[in-house]
């Protein structure tokens, strides 16, 4: 499944250093240059980090993570504020914001993808997983050797349905549209179309047997897990 990080910056050539170094590491990544384009982007699109630079024109990087963390679809987003204004005084605001860590500039890159790399393993540990476990009801998801077991039955799933299962079952009881289960997916450079995903999760239930009831869909939207 691929890992989203929205970048926020106003300088040009931070976003394009940003996007080389953690494309390398295998992230989707998303830029903005502002602030307002930055609160549509993460509203919209749910990445699953975000790298926010403090001095952006119109509304600045302190008031973006603010709204973010007050918005019930975007308050679980980690957040790391990347600035030059590294004082102690500004980092404390920063965190009490409600950013998740801060990195000042200049800023070393193997320091970064660290912080990147730990947040987004916190990140899913939040959404209910116990190192290689998530467990929703009948159903235990094994991360790492992409095995789901239901009872005593262990469903062949594709590595498509394997995915769709996690994003799903990660966030009991929020909604996913079709076009951000593709981008968790596949990417965004997916030629998949939003009925390939009816498919897969009508698959996915039958394969689920009685515990394919858990995946529910919200009509002209998308689909849940239900808690």
């Amino acid at each position: 499944m691929v890992e989203t990080i929205l970048v926020v910056d106003d300088e040009q050539d931070i976003r394009r250093l940003l996007n080389y170094i953690l494309k390398k590491e295998g992230y989707e990544i998303l830029e903005a240059s502002t602030g307002e384009e930055a609160l549509t982007l993460a509203r919209e699109e749910a990445p699953d980090l975000i790298i926010l630079d403090l001095m952006l024109p119109g509304i600045d990087g302190m008031e973006v993570c603010r709204l973010l963390k007050r918005n019930d679809s975007t308050v679980s987003i980690p957040i790391i504020m990347l600035t030059a204004r590294g004082t102690e005084p500004d980092i404390v605001k920063g965190l009490e914001t409600g950013a998740d860590d801060y990195v000042p500039k200049p800023f070393s890159t193997a320091v970064l993808l660290a912080r990147v790399k730990s947040l987004l393993r916190r990140s899913a540990e939040g959404r209910g997983w116990k190192g290689d476990l998530l467990e929703r009801g009948p159903v235990t998801i094994h991360r790492s050797r992409h095995e789901v077991v239901v009872g005593d039955e262990k469903p062949d799933l594709t590595s498509t349905e394997f995915d769709l299962l996690v994003m799903l079952a990660e966030r009991p009881g929020w909604v996913l549209t079709r076009k951000q289960l593709i981008k968790g997916i596949h990417g965004y450079r997916s030629s998949s179309t939003e009925r390939s995903i009816d498919v897969h999760v009508t698959s996915l239930r039958k394969k689920l047997g009685e515990a394919g009831s858990l995946i529910e869909t919200v009509r002209g939207v998308g689909y849940r897990f239900g808690e």
